[in-house]
C-alpha cells in the first residue's frame, strides 16, 4: 500500500504543481516542482519519528529506464529530421566536442581544487556534469522569444550527449576502479557502444513497423489503434533493455527508435485514429514524466544537503560548508564559461568555412551566445548518473568524497537552472525574431498542392460518380437518380469553389490579412455555436431526452470539431 500512496501522492503532486505554476508566471515550472518535493521530504530528514513526509530511494537504473529512455524517444519522435540533418554539425560539436572538453577540462579543474579527489574520479564528475537538459530548457524558454534554430540546436544537443556523457562516466570509472585506461581502446569502445545503440534501435523500430504494417494494419486497420498505440509506448522500454544487455548505449538506441518511427509514421497519412490516440497519450505521459522527474529531484535535495553537511572535506574546518559551495560556485562558473568559449570557437569555425565554400556568413549576435551559454542546463540525467557513483571502489576501499560528489552534481543543477530561470529572461527580453520566409513559403506551396490535389480527387469521383448515375438515370425511370445527381453537382461544385478559392487566397497576398481577419471571425463564431450544440445535448440528457450512449457520441462529434477549429485548421469555406 505505501508503493500505491506513494504513486498516487506524486500524480496528485504534479498536478498540483502545474496549477500553481500557472500563478507563479515569473518562476518556471521545474523550480517549482523541484520546491515542492523538498517540502514534501522535508518532514522525513527533521523529524523522521512523527512517520510523516516522502522519501524515494532512487535507483539510477530504473530511474534511467522508467523516465530518461522514454522522454528521449519522445523528444525524438517529433524532432524535424530535416533540421536534424541541416544542424548536425553545431549538435555533434556540443553534443560530442563539448562534452570531451567538458570531461578533461572541467576533471583537472576539479582534481585540482580537491586534490583528495583522485584524477579518474574527477573526470567522472565531469562527466555526470556534461549533458544538458532540454526538458528544463523548453520549461523555462516556454514563454520567451527563443529563435526557432537555436531551439533545436539546443534540443538536438540533450538527444545525443546524454549518451555520450554517461559513456565517458563509465570508462572514467572503469580507470577508477581498475587503474587502467586506454584512450585507444575507450575511443573504439565509445564508436561501438553509441553505433551498436542507433543501429539497434533503429532496426527494432522498423521490424516493428515492418510487423505494424503486415500483420496489424493490413488485417485489422484502425481496429486495433490502442493496441498500436500501446505497443508503440512498450518500444523505447523494449529498445533501452535489449540494447542494455547487449553492452551498447541504451539511450541513444531509444532515440534511434523514436527517429525512425517518425519518418515510418509519414507513410501512414490515413490512419487517423492511430495519430489522435498516439499524440493525445504521449501529450499526457510526456508531462506526468517530466513533472516526476524533478519533483524527485527535489525528493533528493533534503537528504543530499544532511549528507553533505555530516560529511565534511576537513573536520577541523569549521567553515567547510561553505567551502563546499563554493566548489559548486567554481566549477558551475567553470562549466558556462567552457561552453560560452566552446560556441564561439564553434561559430567562428562554421562562418570560416560557409566563408570558404562561397556561402553567405550568418553572424550570431552576443546575446545569442549568452543564451546558448546559459541555456546549458543540468538536470535529471546528471542526477541519475550521480546517484550511481558506487559507495566502493574495490573490496576493501570505498569510493572517497561520494556525497561530496553527489552534492556538488545536485548544487551545479540547482546553479544552471537558478541562473537559467534569471538571465534567460533577461537576455531575450524586447529580442525581435526575423519572420522564417522560408517557412511561410513552404507553407503557402504545401497548402496550394494539398488544395490542387483535393480538387483532382473530387474531379475525378465527382466524373465517376456523374456517369454512373446517368447511366443508371438512362437505364431506369426511377425519380430519385435526378435528385441524387443534382445534390451531387451542387455538393461538388461547392467543394471545388471552396478549395479553389482557398488556392487564390494563398495566391493574392494582399487579400490575406483580411481573409485571415474572416476566418478568425468565422472560427470563433463557430466554435460558440459548438458550445450552444454542447449545453442543448447535455440539457436533453439532464431531462432524460436521450440516453448516455448517445450523448456520449454527440459529445464526442462536437468535441472533434471544436478540436480541429482551435488547433487552427483552415476552414472548409470563406466569406471574404
Amino acid at each position: 500500500m505505501e508503493t500505491v500512496f506513494l504513486v498516487l501522492t506524486l500524480i496528485s503532486v504534479a498536478s498540483a504543481t502545474g496549477i500553481a505554476a500557472r500563478f507563479l508566471p515569473s518562476l518556471p515550472v521545474p523550480l517549482v516542482q523541484i520546491a515542492f518535493g523538498a517540502l514534501l521530504a522535508l518532514p522525513s530528514i527533521i523529524a523522521p519519528e512523527w512517520g510523516l513526509g516522502l522519501h524515494v530511494d532512487l535507483e539510477p537504473d530504473i530511474f534511467i529506464l522508467l523516465f530518461i529512455a522514454p522522454l528521449l524517444f519522445a523528444d525524438a519522435r517529433r524532432f524535424p529530421q530535416r533540421e536534424l540533418m541541416a544542424l548536425r554539425g553545431p549538435i555533434l560539436a556540443l553534443a560530442l566536442g563539448l562534452v570531451l572538453v567538458t570531461v578533461v577540462t572541467i576533471g583537472y579543474l576539479i582534481h585540482w581544487i580537491i586534490p583528495g579527489i583522485p584524477l579518474p574520479i574527477a573526470m567522472a564528475l565531469a562527466a555526470v556534469l556534461s549533458p544538458t537538459d532540454a526538458v528544463a530548457v523548453s520549461a523555462i524558454s516556454g514563454r520567451l522569444p527563443v529563435p526557432p534554430r537555436l531551439m533545436r540546436v539546443l534540443e538536438g544537443e540533450s538527444l545525443m550527449n546524454d549518451a555520450s556523457g554517461l559513456v565517458a562516466f563509465k570508462f572514467a570509472m572503469l580507470a577508477a576502479t581498475t587503474g587502467a585506461f586506454s584512450f585507444s581502446q575507450a575511443t573504439l569502445s565509445f564508436i561501438v557502444i553509441a553505433i551498436g545503440g542507433l543501429l539497434l534501435g533503429g532496426a527494432l523500430a522498423f521490424a516493428f513497423s515492418f510487423i505494424r504494417t503486415r500483420l496489424i494494419d493490413r488485417r485489422s486497420g484502425e481496429e486495433s489503434a490502442t493496441q498500436i498505440v500501446l505497443l508503440q509506448l512498450l518500444l523505447p522500454f523494449a529498445t533501452f533493455l535489449l540494447a542494455e544487455h547487449m553492452h551498447l548505449s541504451g539511450i541513444l538506441a531509444a532515440v534511434a527508435s523514436g527517429l525512425v518511427i517518425n519518418r515510418t509514421d509519414l507513410k501512414r497519412e490515413s490512419q487517423v485514429r492511430v495519430r489522435l490516440k498516439t499524440r493525445s497519450m504521449w501529450e499526457i505521459i510526456e508531462y506526468v514524466l517530466n513533472s516526476l522527474v524533478f519533483l524527485l529531484l527535489g525528493f533528493q535535495l533534503p537528504h543530499i544537503f544532511t549528507k553533505a553537511m555530516e560529511t565534511t572535506v576537513d573536520d577541523s574546518n569549521p567553515f567547510s560548508i561553505l567551502l563546499v559551495i563554493s566548489y559548486v560556485l567554481i566549477i558551475t562558473a567553470a562549466l558556462l564559461g567552457l561552453r560560452f568559449l566552446w560556441i564561439i570557437m564553434a561559430a567562428k569555425s562554421s562562418g570560416l568555412v560557409a566563408h570558404l565554400r562561397g556561402n553567405m556568413v550568418q553572424k550570431i549576435s552576443l546575446r545569442l551566445i549568452g543564451v546558448s551559454t546559459i541555456a546549458g542546463i543540468r538536470g535529471t540525467i546528471t542526477l541519475a548518473a550521480a546517484l550511481s557513483f558506487p559507495i566502493w571502489m574495490t573490496k576493501t576501499q570505498q569510493l572517497p568524497y561520494r556525497d561530496l560528489l553527489i552534492f556538488i552534481a545536485t548544487g551545479v543543477i540547482l546553479c544552471t537552472l537558478l541562473i537559467a530561470s534569471i538571465g534567460m529572461p533577461v537576455l531575450l527580453r524586447d529580442l525581435e525574431i526575423p519572420s522564417d520566409e522560408r517557412m511561410r513559403q513552404e507553407e503557402r506551396q504545401a497548402r496550394q498542392m494539398a488544395a490542387k490535389a483535393a480538387i483532382q480527387c473530387i474531379e475525378q469521383v465527382r466524373q465517376q460518380r456523374m456517369d454512373e448515375l446517368n447511366r443508371i438515370a438512362g437505364d431506369s425511370n426511377d425519380p430519385h437518380v435526378n435528385d441524387r445527381l443534382l445534390a451531387f453537382t451542387d455538393v461538388s461544385t461547392q467543394l471545388l469553389s471552396d478549395y479553389q478559392e482557398r488556392i487564390a487566397v494563398e495566391d493574392d497576398r494582399a487579400s490575406t490579412s483580411r481573409h485571415e481577419l474572416m476566418q478568425d471571425i468565422e472560427r470563433k463564431l463557430r466554435i460558440e455555436a459548438l458550445h450552444a450544440e454542447r449545453r442543448e445535448i447535455y440539457r436533453l440528457r439532464s431531462r432524460h431526452r436521450i440516453n448516455d450512449e448517445l450523448l456520449h457520441r454527440l459529445v464526442s462529434e462536437i468535441d472533434l470539431a471544436e478540436t480541429a477549429l482551435m488547433t487552427g485548421i483552415p476552414l472548409p469555406s470563406s466569406h471574404a
